[in-house]
């Protein structure tokens, strides 16, 4: 297992789901963990109690990313608590699935700001503050992969994020910061499953010959290894992580 050696990461929509696992991965291989949440404190004190009873190290903090301001206010928080930050996660996010013709402006903007403009606000504080030679992941999705009606503004939220990410890396690479993105298949998490029927999700799982979908802790252990000293060499790439469904 990597140790990330008292790293200080930063991950946004972290109170629950792939993003919860990946904040109890990081700090049981001894990361110092800023759980950041925008609106649900409850499971974001509960996960930092749960790190600390287990031993390592988190802080909660409240910020919407698709606003400037609370992504100043976070990054300075942080920065105040731990003195820096190594490594960036981007991984709030949310999903929405119309046909185009029933995705109304306010779907479509409500997308834009989180999982574009969320991403683009943190890489902008990012670009003179995250420490040298840190991390930066994005996410993506698998769904980019493939055609399934309903998702098209939010795959088109996610393609996106994989041209800033692979951009950014050009202009933030001469301090040692290398930026790659993830792109999880289908995970069981609430935000995936949410209105999802049984047959819906039996054959979304049918797409990977393992016959079920990711789980957030297959995730978190793809995420551990980006954050360490061994992936430095992985710069400006997208990478799969859905079981081989696409």
């Amino acid at each position: 297992m990597q140790k990330l050696n008292n790293k200080i990461i930063l991950i946004t929509g972290a109170s629950r789901g792939i993003g919860a696992a990946i904040a109890l991965k990081l700090a049981k291989a001894q990361a110092k963990v800023i759980v950041n949440y925008a609106n649900d404190r409850a499971s974001a004190e509960t996960l930092v109690l749960q790190i600390r009873e287990a031993g390592g190290e988190a802080i909660a903090l409240q910020a919407d990313v698709s606003k400037v301001a609370d992504v100043k206010y976070l990054f300075d928080a942080a920065i105040a608590h731990y003195g820096k930050i190594d490594v960036l996660i981007n991984n709030a996010g949310i999903m929405i699935t119309k046909l185009v013709k029933d995705t109304t402006d306010e779907d479509f903007n409500r997308q834009f700001d989180i999982n574009v403009k969320g991403v683009f606000n943190t890489l902008r504080e990012a670009a003179t503050r995250l420490a040298d030679n840190g991390s930066i992941i994005n996410f993506s999705t698998s769904v980019n992969r493939i055609m399934l009606p309903g998702y098209a503004t939010y795959v088109a939220t996610k393609a996106a994020v994989e041209q800033l990410t692979r951009v950014f890396s050009k202009e933030i690479g001469n301090r040692g910061i290398n930026v790659n993105s993830v792109s999880p298949g289908p995970t069981n998490t609430e935000l995936f499953t949410n209105g999802k029927s049984q047959e819906v999700m039996d054959r979304l799982a049918s797409l990977s010959p393992f016959n079920r979908i990711g789980e957030p802790e297959d995730i978190a252990d793809v995420i551990l290894f980006l954050a360490s000293d061994e992936a430095k060499w992985i710069n400006a790439q997208n990478i799969g992580v859905n079981g081989g469904m696409a």
